[in-house]
Formats: C-alpha cells, sequence, structure tokens
C-alpha cells in the first residue's frame, strides 16, 4: 500500500526543478562536495557527481566512502517527493563497491529507486554507474521518515 501522506498525495509524476539552477538538495554535505539531483519524481532520483582528482584512494580508483555517499543519498531522496519533504533518516543500509572493476571515468550517476513504502518507513535501493556504462557500486536501505 503506498504512502499518502501530504507529501505524496496528489504530487505531481515529475518534479520540476526549482529554478534554471536545477533541484535544491538543501544538504550542506552533499552540496559541499559537487552532488546534483539531475532527476527526481517519486520513488526515484538521480544524482551526478563529477569526479575529481581528491576523490581517488591511493589505487587510483575512486573510494568506496564517495561512492556510499551517493548511495546513501540516492536510497533517502528516492523517497522524498518534494525537496523540502519530511526528513529521513537512515535504519539499516547494506552496499555492494566493486572497486577491482573501475576504471577511469568522469561522472558518477546515482539512480535511487523505492522498492516499497509504508506510513513511516520506506525500502529502497540505489545503483552507482560511471559514465553510465560501468556499474560500480549498488546498495539497500531501510528509511524512517522523521518526525
Amino acid at each position: 500500500m503506498k504512502d499518502q501522506s501530504p507529501e505524496t498525495a496528489g504530487a505531481a509524476d515529475i518534479n520540476a526543478p526549482e529554478e534554471e539552477g536545477g533541484f535544491c538538495l538543501d544538504n550542506p554535505a552533499l552540496e559541499s562536495v559537487g552532488v546534483r539531483i539531475t532527476r527526481w519524481r517519486r520513488d526515484y532520483v538521480e544524482l551526478e557527481l563529477d569526479v575529481a582528482p581528491h576523490m581517488l584512494n591511493r589505487s587510483r580508483v575512486i573510494h568506496g566512502g564517495t561512492l556510499c555517499t551517493l548511495l546513501d543519498a540516492a536510497t533517502g531522496y528516492s523517497g522524498l517527493i518534494r525537496p523540502r519533504a519530511r526528513r529521513v533518516a537512515c535504519r539499516h543500509a547494506v552496499a555492494d563497491v566493486e572497486l577491482p572493476q573501475q576504471r577511469d571515468g568522469s561522472l558518477l550517476t546515482a539512480k535511487g529507486m523505492v522498492d516499497r513504502r509504508g506510513r513511516s518507513i520506506f525500502f529502497s535501493r540505489a545503483e552507482v554507474w560511471l559514465d553510465h556504462e560501468l556499474l560500480v557500486a549498488t546498495g539497500v536501505a531501510t528509511m524512517k521518515y522523521l518526525k
């Protein structure tokens, strides 16, 4: 059964960016590393992050913490309909980061999807792709709306 809370009842399928600058993250941590929302609709979000040298580990592949940050953000934002909707907190998360298969790339795209929603929690999953071609990380999460 889908949640019919004020945040989701009657919401448009696709949110329009607040201004030409794109969607509002309202998250200083994500904004500080350059994450941006590129697509956002009910139960789905896409986030992008340009790869920079400071995001690489000593093996010169994207640091697992960067990938986990994107997984966390995508699983959380996928359950929100409006930028200033209820806040969520992660109660349980599992991530699978495929570091050995990575190659050089310039863009990370995280795709978050809600699998099931209730009144106070939702279950979501996410994938992180390198240059829209190589799947480098997957994750699942159980999120709880904060009151």
